[in-house]
Order: structure tokens, then sequence, then C-alpha cells
């Protein structure tokens, strides 16, 4: 299954979600491979522990030799980086990529990281995309590669916003590129479940019938603890009520059955 994590605003936790969605993953015993298409690399960082601007072997390294004049391309495993945590790898970002992205688009290799993570899925069960906080050439290319888009919210009037743009932007790709692309779902993060206006943003996506998620993600300083530690949430807080959450939407996510209490009034 071939995941992307997607939001054109900033801030709203998508690094976050990609990599503990990840680690539960692996944590269940499934090989399971996080892709950063972000230059900023947060999720690199994250996972393994040294910012991206100092790895070799990326995301930019792989995407460059397809524009290169070069006899003998690498294989896309070839760019993948094991994780402190067992089952857990990843290809990693570079700030490179913000050179690159005009190259690729005057040779047309939007669907290059498709043709590389279907070989990729051929050796990983579970690839989750993290992307960047815009509409660009990689995040198109992300949306085509996946089969799956989880979108984060994170309650507020000018997310609400820009998540109607981004579902028309969604369904305008599925239609020209990737008909097999499904909208798993909204998930809200960073929720206030005693304020009054995260409650009453999403029962109004609700009533919509928009596909916003059952679990809710909390607001936790835990969190940024989790980012400073460089460990995801499952190793770092295994019984923490933010982990909780997190396991409980990868449960969601894959069709489990899972007990979730009803949205407050």
């Amino acid at each position: 299954m071939r995941r992307v994590v997607f939001n054109q605003k900033g801030g709203v936790g998508k690094s976050s979600i990609t990599c503990n969605l990840a680690a539960i993953s692996a944590a269940r015993g499934k090989r399971t491979l996080v892709v950063d298409l972000d230059p900023q690399g947060n999720s690199t960082h994250y996972l393994l522990g040294r910012p991206a601007g100092e790895l070799k072997d990326t995301i930019a390294d792989y995407l460059e030799q397809t524009v290169a004049f070069t006899v003998f391309n690498r294989r896309a495993d070839e760019f993948v980086h094991a994780s402190p945590f067992d089952n857990l790898f990843v290809m990693p970002s570079s700030p490179e990529l913000d050179f690159l992205e005009r190259k690729l688009e005057a040779k047309h290799k939007i669907y290059k990281l498709r043709e590389a993570l279907k070989k990729l899925g051929e050796s990983f069960d579970e690839i989750y995309i993290d992307t960047a906080p815009a509409l660009n050439f990689y995040t198109r290319s992300a949306l085509i590669a996946a089969q799956r888009c989880l979108i984060p919210f994170d309650c507020d009037d000018f997310s609400r916003q820009a998540l109607y743009s981004i579902l028309h932007e969604i369904q305008e790709l599925q239609e020209d590129h990737n008909e097999d692309l499904v909208v798993e779902g909204i998930v809200a993060n960073q929720f206030q479940p005693r304020a009054s206006l995260p409650k009453k943003l999403v029962r109004e996506l609700m009533d919509e019938g928009l596909p916003v998620l059952p679990v809710r993600l909390s607001s936790s300083v835990k969190m940024k603890e989790s980012h400073q530690s460089r460990q995801p949430l499952i190793h770092m807080a295994p019984k923490h009520p933010l982990t909780r959450q997190y396991e409980d939407l990868y449960r969601v996510l894959h069709g489990e059955t899972v007990e979730l209490e009803p949205l407050a009034d």
C-alpha cells in the first residue's frame, strides 16, 4: 500500500503523522518505507537522526539520474536507508530537491516516482510519502504514485477553506492521472477536545458529507518531545494517550474495529 499524507497548508502535522503511522506499521512487523519529498527534510531528520543536507543517496539523487546522461541508472532500492528502528526504512530528502524541480518538470518526469515506488512495493509492505506544504511537482508526483491519500486538518477556519481547494485539486488529479487514488479521509490533528471551535468545525465538515475520520489526534507537548528525541511515539511513549490515538488511526485506516468515543457536545 502506497499512502501519501498531503495538505497545502504548513504546520498541520504531515511529517508527524507520516512518521508515526509508519513507525506503528513497522512495529507490527511490516517492512515499511517512508519517502520524504519535502526539501525541509523533517521526516528524514526525525527517523534517521541527521539533517537531510548531511546525507548522500537521497531521493534527489535518485530523481536526478533520470534527467542526467548516464549509461547505468542505479535502482531505487539503492537510495533506501535503514532507520534505527526495526523494519522501518527511509528514502531521505535533500535540499537539492528545490534546484532539481525545474529540470524534472522540463523533462516531463512526473511518473518516475510512481515507477520507482511500484518496484519498491515488491520489497515493502507499506510505503508512506511525506510532502511539502505546496502543490508542486513533487506533491503531484506523490499523488500520482499513491493509492491512498490522508489529509491532516488542524481545526481552524483558514484550514477549512484550504481543505475545499485541496479536495478539488485531488479530484482533478484523479481524473487526469490516477483514477485509483482514494482519499482515505481527513484527520483532525492538534485537536483540543475542551475547546468549542474544533468540535464545531469537525461537526460541520461531517454534516457536509466530507470524509472526516473518527479518530482525532490531540495537541500534546509529547509530540515535540518525540521530535526532539528523534523517536516516534510508539518507541518513546508507547502508553501515552496520543500514541494510542495514533494506533487507533492506524487501525481505522486498515479496516480494523476500534471503539472510539463520540464527539462530545
